[in-house]
């Protein structure tokens, strides 16, 4: 899968600092520029859960409530309501087309949530996907390990490296925090 037209990007420095962001740009095809403002992070869950998706839209918020749903019947665990929403991804005929990737986030952990049963923990406190992921996720791995920068300031600035390299990625940055 090819997810073109967003960078989502997602910081944890404690856990009173976690910060989830994203490019507007929606992209039609190889080369046209469908819309610049697009908000493709939130606040679930009571505004304790953040979310961010790559890919389909349509896709993604049918995922993103879903989610919320999984988290409701795993009382607020991140990781359990993950892994319940991969599984059922994986196994739903129906669900198994939808094209997108999601990130989440809590005060404890960061993870990517994909169609194909992954629930990835990444290594460090950050994570960033789609077309300019790598570029914003490069960005991030050298700001977390050489800056006292807060995960907003983090995911700012690696967002705009990341929309200054990747021509799927603009400066349209929306950003959500905890």
């Amino acid at each position: 899968m090819e997810f073109r037209g967003t960078t989502i990007c997602a910081v944890r420095r404690s856990e009173n600092d976690v910060c989830i962001g994203g490019d507007g740009q929606i992209t039609f095809g190889e080369n046209t520029i469908m819309k610049n403002g697009t908000k493709k992070v939130r606040k679930i869950y009571g505004n304790q859960v953040l979310t961010g998706f790559a890919g389909s839209v349509a896709d993604a918020i049918t995922l993103i409530e879903k989610f919320e749903k999984k988290l409701d019947e795993h009382g607020g665990n991140l990781k359990r309501a993950a892994v319940a929403l991969a599984q059922i991804w994986r196994s739903d005929n129906a669900m198994r087309k939808l094209e997108a990737l999601l990130l989440v986030a809590d005060k404890d952990e960061i993870l990517l949530v994909s169609g194909n049963g992954e629930v990835i923990e990444p290594d460090g406190d950050f994570i960033a996907i789609g077309s300019g992921g790598n570029y914003a996720y490069s960005a991030a791995k050298a700001l977390v390990e050489n800056t006292d920068l807060s995960a907003e300031e983090i995911v700012r600035k690696s967002l705009e490296i990341a929309a200054s390299i990747c021509v799927y990625t603009n400066d349209h940055i929306s950003i959500e925090k905890l």
